[in-house]
């Protein structure tokens, strides 16, 4: 059965050479004249690095750019992060959404400066202490900011080998996956290695059907409009304009019910995005 070959074609890639090779040979190819030539892949440091990882997180690329040089000009080194207020950061942040990743950016910055003097820490087992960062953001700033040969994986690396090593499977684990990105990764180059991959995966996102529709960890995400996740946008939006506000004025100006608003607020509360005092909520 071709998937019960492809399976063990997958399982024993990282001991036939050829094969690994003819892969690695593809994606350099690739890149070599088609990579991205994007902001936070010049003038590298850790900073820039942090600060692209968190913004790119569920977000596409195209919407990174139009913030991610205008909050450097805000906020251009991890001290200046740290003593900035939320609110500061919350109002740079709109239109990128998920900003509980701006939140977390904030309190790991806090955190660097406090417990490691300002320096990100270069080992991931400290990395995924911080605010925000999992395993995949950690492994993604290990290469980036340090170009230290880690093995991880994340959207567009997912698309890749599901892509040309999984093309006959449905339901890939990435515990299938992981064997074949070690196998293949650059050791004295995993910068460029991981940069070439994404490359690819994002060409693949656009002129093909998704291959990540086949992993096991995809989940199809819900349509913004009405959604939780819009209105906690728009109630952010609201304090940043107004200051504090009470439940029943954000109600009246979002139109939505008391009851689903509240269960919102008290969401945002939960996430320290919001304040409440008395009937009014704000910043903090």
């Amino acid at each position: 059965m071709k998937g019960g070959a492809q399976g063990h074609r997958c399982r024993t890639i990282s001991r036939d050479r050829k094969e690994a090779q003819g892969f690695i040979k593809v994606i350099l190819g690739h890149h070599a004249s088609h990579g991205r030539s994007l902001p936070w892949r010049e003038d590298i440091t850790p900073y820039r690095v942090l600060v692209s990882e968190f913004m790119l997180q569920q977000t596409q690329v195209e919407r990174v750019l139009g913030k991610y040089s205008l909050f450097l000009q805000r906020f251009p080194d991890i001290h200046i992060l740290a003593e900035a207020s939320l609110r500061d950061i919350l109002d740079l942040w709109q239109g990128l959404g998920y900003n509980r990743r701006a939140m977390n950016m904030w309190k790991t910055a806090q955190r660097v400066v406090d417990e490691h003097q300002g320096e990100l820490p270069d080992a991931q087992d400290e990395l995924v202490r911080l605010p925000g960062i999992g395993p995949a953001t950690a492994g993604a700033i290990m290469a980036f900011a340090f170009n230290k040969p880690v093995v991880f994986i994340e959207t567009n690396i997912r698309r890749v080998f599901i892509h040309s090593f999984f093309q006959d499977r449905t339901g890939v684990r990435d515990r299938e996956l992981m064997p074949l990105v070690e196998a293949t990764l650059d050791r004295n180059n995993p910068r460029r290695w991981y940069y070439a991959l994404m490359d690819y995966g994002a060409m693949l996102g656009r002129q093909l059907p998704n291959p990540n529709l086949r992993s096991a960890h995809y989940t199809r995400q819900t349509p913004f409009e009405g959604s939780d996740r819009q209105v906690r946008g728009r109630i952010l939006r609201g304090l940043l304009e107004n200051g504090t506000l009470q439940a029943k004025n954000l109600s009246s100006h979002l139109e939505i019910d008391l009851d689903r608003l509240g269960r919102i607020l008290s969401g945002l509360e939960k996430d320290g995005l919001v304040v409440r005092e008395g009937k009014g909520y704000y910043l903090p």
